[in-house]
């Protein structure tokens, strides 16, 4: 059996028919590469259409965490606002409670002043009433001193 196929290579001839047949058959022809680069050219292009997709996507995720942002935002000011509205309100009552205390101490000075200049007549009244009882008894004593009593 080996002797058979070496004779059979052997016998073998390399013509013009035969160079084509290996050139047509075994080596790959353009439509071949055309075929191949066809098909890269095709997932060239889908991979590029995903990631479009994958961006297109991501863009609209994006703007809608920004509009999320945006409604945080205006609703943020929103409370920001009701706050500062009551803060206000707070200011005007504490303002109010402010004017009360203020005319309540206002009061109490008025009546402190009041007793102190009452106080200071009353010691002068006293101190009049003991300076003349003192140059009452020191005249009494002269008196009896000389013996005028």
């Amino acid at each position: 059996m080996i002797d058979s196929k070496e004779e059979e290579l052997k016998g073998l001839t390399l013509d013009q028919k035969t160079i084509e047949i290996l050139v047509a058959n075994i080596i790959p022809t353009s439509k071949y590469f055309e075929s191949r680069f066809d098909n890269l050219q095709y997932q060239v292009n889908e991979i590029k259409d995903d990631i479009k997709n994958l961006e297109s996507r991501m863009e609209k995720r994006f703007e809608q965490v920004d509009q999320r942002f945006a409604d945080m935002k205006t609703e943020m000011d929103k409370r920001f606002g009701q706050v500062d509205q009551r803060l206000e309100k707070m200011d005007r009552r504490f303002q109010q409670i402010e004017d009360k205390l203020d005319k309540i101490l206002e009061r109490i000075d008025r009546r402190i002043d009041d007793g102190l200049r009452e106080n200071r007549v009353q010691s002068m009244r006293m101190f009049t009433f003991a300076m003349t009882f003192s140059a009452i008894s020191m005249l009494g004593l002269i008196g009896k001193m000389l013996k005028l009593f």
